[in-house]
């Protein structure tokens, strides 16, 4: 298990590296956590630590209680979030939160992103959700994250006044979600500055998300003659 958790910090800090690449967070805020699969334990960033000190060894493990199991930091502060998260849903491999500056704009108007564009209807599958308001620190944004997102295609939710949460597989696949929402919800505000966003219809949207989720991308193609 050792090296399953070496690598997951490897992959953990690195991936933290994309979120000042695609500006999702500011000075120390935001965090990207991962399951270790297998185990009821997850790899998390330290709390106030610099993202340019950020390597493998400052990436810490908890179990899914919260509870610190290794590493030389204290967790990060929505450490009680993610680990309730990954309680709940054990579809999830990984999660991450970003006060991303347009997408949480939205958050701070308590408004869910209405689907109005193709690539929000491929990521998304719908609306982007607006979830309640909690408090820092226990696991009340675990349970609104997971009591928003519960039956829901989207793999992002804005919480309200606070935040984007994003989920996966895996934790590439909620960094991407994260860097998704934040392209949607910019688009989205300079569309209502523009005027009024065109509806997509359902049908649409559904089509849109299957294709992007089951078609989408690079196929295993069979050998010739075969």
């Amino acid at each position: 298990m050792s090296r399953q958790i070496g690598a997951l910090r490897e992959t953990v800090a690195r991936l933290h590296a994309e979120l000042t690449r695609y500006n999702l967070v500011a000075w120390t805020s935001g965090n990207v956590s991962a399951r270790v699969p297998g185990h009821d334990l997850m790899v998390i960033k330290p709390s106030g630590v610099s993202y340019d000190d950020l390597t493998a060894a400052t990436m810490v493990v908890c179990d899914l209680d919260g509870v610190l199991v290794e590493g030389d930091f204290a967790p990060s502060s929505d450490t009680a979030a993610h680990a309730y998260v990954y309680r709940v849903m054990p579809e999830v491999g990984g999660v991450v939160h970003t006060h991303s500056s347009y997408a949480t704009a939205w958050a701070a108007c308590g408004e869910s992103i209405p689907c109005h564009l193709t690539a929000q209807a491929d990521e998304f599958g719908g609306e982007i959700p607006i979830g309640p308001f909690a408090l820092i620190g226990g696991d009340d944004i675990g349970k609104g994250i997971v009591a928003t997102l519960a039956g829901h295609r989207s793999p992002a939710v804005l919480m309200r006044n606070h935040g984007v949460f994003t989920i996966g597989r895996d934790a590439r696949a909620a960094v991407k979600a994260a860097v998704m929402c934040e392209d949607v919800a910019r688009t989205a505000h300079l569309a209502r500055t523009l005027g009024q966003p065109v509806p997509m219809a359902q049908a649409d949207i559904d089509a849109l998300y299957d294709r992007y989720q089951n078609v989408y991308g690079q196929q295993p193609v069979a050998p010739v003659g075969s």
